[in-house]
C-alpha cells in the first residue's frame, strides 16, 4: 500500500498555539512578578499603606489646594503639613511616655513607702484580707513588688521607645512618598488597573473605590475618635486629681486601638489606683464622666458621625475583623483586618450582582 503524503502544518493552528504558549508564559510570569512585589515591599508595607490611607483622609484638602497652587504643589503642601504633623505627634508622645512614664513609675514606688497613701491603703485593706488566709504582710509584699515590677517594665518601654525610633522614621518616609504618589496619580492608578486586572472594568473600578473609602473610614474614625478620646480622659484626669492627667491622657488615646477593651485598660486602673489612695469621690466622679465622653459619646456619637455614610460593613463585621486581623498580623491588623474584610465583601457583592444579571 502506497504511503499517504504528509498533510502540511496550518500555519493559522501553529499561530494560535503559540499564542497560548506566550499567553500561558505571561500569566507566570504575571504571578511571579505580584509575588515579588509583594515580598519585596513587605518590610515597608505598613508604612506604604498608612501613606494611602493618608492621602484618601486628605483628599479634600488637597483638592482645595490645587485650585490655589497647582497638581504638583498642592501635593507637596499637604505631604509637608502631614509630616509635620505626624512628626510631632509621634515625638511628643515619645517623649511624654519617656520623661513622664519613669517620673510616674518613681511615685509609684513612693507610694507603697511606710506611711505613703498607698501602704494605708493597704492596711486598711490587710484586715479584710486576713479572712480569706492573706495575711497584710503578704498583701503589701505583693504590692511592692507589683510597683517594682511596673517600675522596671516602664524603663523596658522607654528602652524600647527609643529603639524604634529609627524604624519609625523610615516607615513614615515611605509613608509620606506613598501619600504624594497617591495624591498626585490615583485616577491614573484607577485606569492602569482597569487596563490591566483580568475583571471587568467597572468591576475593577468599583474595588479600587471599596478600598478608598475603606481606608478613608479606617484611618479617620481611628484617629479622630482617638484624639476626642485623650481629650475628654485628661479633662476627667484633671477632674479627679490624677498626676500627670496629659500622659494618662495621650495613654487613652493609644489604648482606643485596642480592640474591644480599649480606653478601660487606662480608665479602671486610674480609677482603682485613687480608691487605693483614699479618694473615692475623685474616683466615682473620675470614672462616671469617663464612662459618660470617653467611652459613650466618642464611640456610639463621635466615631459614627466621622464615617457617617462611608462604610458599607455591619459594625458587628467590622468588630470581629479588628480580633481576626490582630490575631493574625498582630497590632498591624488593626488596619489589615477592616481592609481586607472589606474587599471581600465587596468582591461577593459584585459576584451576587452577577449571578442577579445571569437569572
Amino acid at each position: 500500500m502506497p504511503d499517504l503524503p504528509a498533510v502540511p502544518p496550518n500555519p493559522v493552528v501553529q499561530h494560535e498555539d503559540r499564542d497560548r504558549e506566550q499567553r500561558s508564559a505571561l500569566r507566570w510570569a504575571s504571578a511571579f512578578a505580584v509575588v515579588t512585589v509583594f515580598w519585596l515591599l513587605m518590610p515597608i508595607g505598613i508604612g506604604i499603606l498608612l501613606g494611602t490611607f493618608l492621602a484618601f483622609m486628605v483628599e479634600h484638602t488637597h483638592e482645595r489646594l490645587r485650585r490655589w497652587l497647582g497638581v504638583r504643589w498642592a501635593a507637596i503642601a499637604t505631604v509637608a503639613g502631614a509630616s509635620v504633623g505626624l512628626a510631632a505627634t509621634l515625638g511628643g508622645l515619645g517623649w511624654l511616655f519617656v520623661a513622664k512614664g519613669t517620673t510616674l513609675a518613681r511615685m509609684l514606688l513612693d507610694a507603697f513607702k511606710p506611711g505613703a497613701p498607698g501602704d494605708r491603703a493597704l492596711t486598711a485593706l490587710g484586715h479584710l484580707t486576713d479572712r480569706i488566709g492573706i495575711s497584710q504582710d503578704a498583701l503589701q509584699e505583693r504590692a511592692r513588688n507589683l510597683a517594682s515590677d511596673i517600675a522596671d517594665r516602664t524603663a523596658g518601654i522607654a528602652a524600647t521607645i527609643a529603639s524604634t525610633t529609627g524604624a519609625a522614621m523610615l516607615g513614615l518616609f515611605f509613608a509620606m512618598l506613598a501619600m504624594f504618589y497617591v495624591l498626585r496619580n490615583w485616577e491614573t492608578m484607577s485606569l492602569r488597573a482597569q487596563e490591566t486586572f483580568p475583571l471587568r472594568p467597572d468591576y475593577t473600578r468599583a474595588l479600587f473605590e471599596e478600598f478608598r473609602t475603606v481606608g478613608r473610614t479606617t484611618l479617620l474614625g481611628a484617629i479622630g475618635t482617638g484624639i476626642a478620646q485623650g481629650l475628654f480622659a485628661t479633662i476627667a484626669y484633671w477632674i479627679g486629681g490624677v498626676p500627670e492627667p496629659i500622659f494618662f491622657g495621650a495613654a487613652t488615646a493609644v489604648a482606643s486601638f485596642v480592640p474591644a477593651v480599649g480606653t478601660l485598660l487606662v480608665i479602671i486602673p486610674v480609677t482603682i489606683g485613687l480608691f487605693l489612695v483614699d479618694m473615692p469621690g475623685h474616683a466615682t466622679l473620675e470614672l462616671g464622666f469617663s464612662l459618660v465622653f470617653v467611652v459613650a459619646i466618642c464611640d456610639y456619637v463621635i466615631r459614627p458621625r466621622l464615617v457617617q455614610g462611608e462604610t458599607k460593613v455591619p459594625a458587628l463585621i467590622t468588630f470581629a475583623s479588628l480580633f481576626g486581623g490582630v490575631e493574625a498580623f498582630g497590632l498591624k491588623g488593626l488596619i489589615l483586618g477592616p481592609v481586607l474584610m472589606s474587599l471581600a465583601l465587596a468582591v461577593l457583592r459584585l459576584y451576587a450582582a452577577e449571578a442577579r444579571g445571569r437569572n
